[in-house]
């Protein structure tokens, strides 16, 4: 949903194509993103559902992208805006790469730029509606961090988004380790996706694994989880509640 705010130039209003928007809603939205650092570099899940308004209208968005030499943005919320913030981040890293100068952007370069960027545009009351996750690997570092659509920023050994930041994080606490090998660390991203999948509507059984490392990016092909559906909960998911529902 936009509004248009007239603006007064003297005499009369200018015309349409010059009024200010507004986004007060986001149309087609994504929903979590979970990441996790493991002992070569990190690790990202996403699944690739569009949602407009509560239908799952899209489901081939692909919602994690690599960001010149050595970071992946993830990102949850609107989609559009999602495209806007990686047009930003093209002009980011072509302007970079023109210095050519040997040297390039690394993943914490990448993460303070979003921060600003989401912030000034909280600032303007007119903000990107994206959580978004920045992960990557320069000089042998690992780096993982996040940013709200204020501008809310911070770094963590693993993060989520949306739904993730309450049903995944718990599980996340408990069994991550700085040593996880590449196999358990898909094994842990599956298990917070297979959660997020039998409790968040917005998602959908079709995800894809990104990690990066010192070598580069790889993304894998879509692929589905096996689910268990015949919990006794999922039966009669109301018994006990209060209320006429």
């Amino acid at each position: 949903m936009t509004f248009t705010i007239p603006i007064d130039n003297g005499d009369a209003l200018k015309n349409a194509e010059t009024d200010s928007q507004r986004t007060l809603y986001p149309y087609v939205t994504g929903t979590s993103i979970v990441a996790i650092k493991y002992k070569d570099g990190v690790l990202m899940a996403s699944d690739m559902g569009g949602s407009y308004g509560s239908t799952l209208r899209y489901k081939n968005i692909e919602r994690v992208k690599a960001i010149g030499k050595h970071s992946l943005l993830g990102a949850s919320g609107e989609i559009s805006d999602f495209q806007e913030i990686l047009r930003y981040l093209d002009e980011l890293v072509l302007n970079d790469n023109m210095w050519d100068d040997g040297n390039s952007l690394g993943p914490k370069e990448v993460h303070n730029y979003l921060t600003r960027v989401m912030y000034n545009r909280r600032n303007k009351f007119n903000p990107l509606w994206n959580t978004l996750v920045l992960g990557g690997v320069k000089n042998g570092q690992s780096y993982l961090g996040m940013v709200s659509m204020i501008g809310v920023s911070f770094e963590d050994n693993h993060v989520a988004t949306g739904f993730g930041n309450h049903l995944a994080r718990p599980i996340l606490r408990d069994e991550w380790h700085a040593d996880l090998s590449f196999e358990d660390g898909v094994k842990l991203l599956e298990k917070c996706m297979r959660v997020l999948l039998y409790r968040d509507r917005s998602a959908i059984n079709k995800l894809q694994i990104s990690k990066i490392t010192e070598e580069g990016v790889t993304v894998s092909q879509p692929y589905s989880l096996k689910t268990f559906w015949e919990f006794q909960a999922f039966h009669n998911p109301t018994a006990g509640a209060q209320g006429s529902w």
